[in-house]
């Protein structure tokens, strides 16, 4: 697997100060996105353990709340395979910080009640790992610049944990005025 980018201190893909890893990879090609150069898969630099470990040094400080995960996509099933490892060290580290993710896919497609080629026999494990899941293609004509951590009103942000639970979709809050809900999908 390869990367696009890595940003040690972003405030735009998730709550706090986070380090957000950019793959390389995505089939979507989604018209008006941001990171068209991260849509090849051989874009950017190899994925190795010591890029590994320079990502889990930047998530050290206190003040770092979590890492967010997107691209290019995470989803694609070759990605999925360079993160699973990657994420599953990254919990042992830091099991208070969070994990998010973005995809083009959604959380059904996912979640293999939708067809969907992004559904191998780890996409389970890495939903797992994660707090958030920001779902759905980017849609130009649906974009929106006042949405939180989100480019268009299509995409979701689905709180991983309350959703394994509830059995679907549950969208997060970070809140406290707003009570999470249930979407019906």
């Amino acid at each position: 697997m390869n990367y696009a980018e890595i940003k040690y201190y972003d405030i735009a893909n998730g709550p706090g100060v986070r380090v957000s890893l950019f793959v390389s990879g995505c089939t979507h090609r989604c018209e008006g996105c941001f990171n068209e150069v991260a849509w090849n898969f051989r874009y950017g630099r190899a994925f190795t353990e010591d890029v590994c470990e320079k990502i889990y040094e930047g998530c050290e400080p206190e003040y770092i709340t979590g890492i967010t995960v997107l691209g290019g996509e995470p989803f694609e099933p070759e990605n999925q395979i360079g993160l699973i490892e990657f994420l599953k060290g990254f919990k042992a580290r830091f099991p208070s910080k969070s994990i998010w993710m973005y995809s083009g896919y959604t959380y059904e497609q996912l979640k293999g009640r939708e067809m969907s080629r992004c559904r191998t026999d780890i996409t389970d494990e890495i939903l797992s790992l994660a707090d958030v899941l920001v779902d759905g293609r980017f849609e130009m004509d649906k974009k929106d610049i006042t949405l939180r951590f989100r480019g268009s009103s299509n995409q979701r942000l689905i709180d991983l944990k309350k959703s394994g639970e509830a059995g679907n979709a549950v969208i997060w809050r970070d809140d406290p005025v707003f009570e999470t809900h249930t979407m019906d999908k």
